[in-house]
């Protein structure tokens, strides 16, 4: 096996579930009064943790059990609404595939709830090709804060300088950047003009083959 990564967010780099979070949020808050323009989500809820979605829109810091309530009803109104509609990036299965062909470490990070990515994990059936698995529960300090991506560095047992991770936000860009690692941005939710600079921009996995990857990682 290479001793060389590559390490993958999921909403919007495996899958584009971004507009199936918009869906359930627009329920989650209009049971509040409350009605989030798609320009409010684009800023303050694509890549962004739940506990600052949450303390965003609601206008007040929420913490303890009060926010795993409201965290247990929103991501479960998210799988509910997305259960029937799960697909991936065009073309990313064959890639990892290709990957593991060539004998890369590869690993999932993502600031979304385990619940949540055993729910993709379990329709499409990529966890035994994944060598780490990183959710919300497994981090203290969520995007832009590096820890989710060092820690899968760890657990891949490799250099951070050797990792290259695909994001599709602003602070999943930045947290890679910030883990000293090679980034692909992945323009499923956002321009490339409102990432942090990328090495690489790819619209899905049809645009970026092994040999790219391998001149990434040089």
């Amino acid at each position: 096996m290479r001793n060389q990564a590559v390490i993958f967010d999921m909403d919007g780099v495996i899958c584009h579930t971004n507009p199936f979070h918009s869906e359930a949020f627009k329920v989650f808050f209009g049971k509040r009064g409350l009605n989030p323009t798609e320009e409010e989500f684009e800023k303050h809820m694509y890549g962004k943790s739940n506990k600052y979605i949450f303390n965003h829109f609601l206008g007040r810091e929420i913490v303890g059990e009060e926010f795993t309530n409201l965290e247990n009803e929103k991501e479960g109104l998210f799988r509910e609404i997305y259960a029937d509609n799960i697909k991936t990036i065009p073309e990313f299965l064959p890639f990892l595939q290709g990957l593991k062909k060539e004998g890369y470490r590869t690993g999932v990070a993502t600031s979304a709830p385990r619940a949540n990515l055993d729910l993709i994990m379990g329709h499409l059936k990529f966890s035994p090709n994944m060598e780490s698995i990183l959710a919300s529960e497994n981090v203290k300090n969520h995007k832009p804060d590096p820890e989710v991506y060092l820690t899968s560095a760890k657990l891949l047992d490799v250099n951070p300088a050797n990792c290259l991770v695909f994001e599709d936000s602003f602070s999943g860009v930045s947290a890679a950047i910030n883990a000293g690692m090679q980034v692909v941005g992945v323009l499923s939710s956002h321009a490339k003009e409102d990432l942090p600079p990328c090495q690489l921009y790819i619209n899905d996995y049809s645009e970026i083959d092994l040999q790219t990857v391998d001149q990434l990682l040089q």
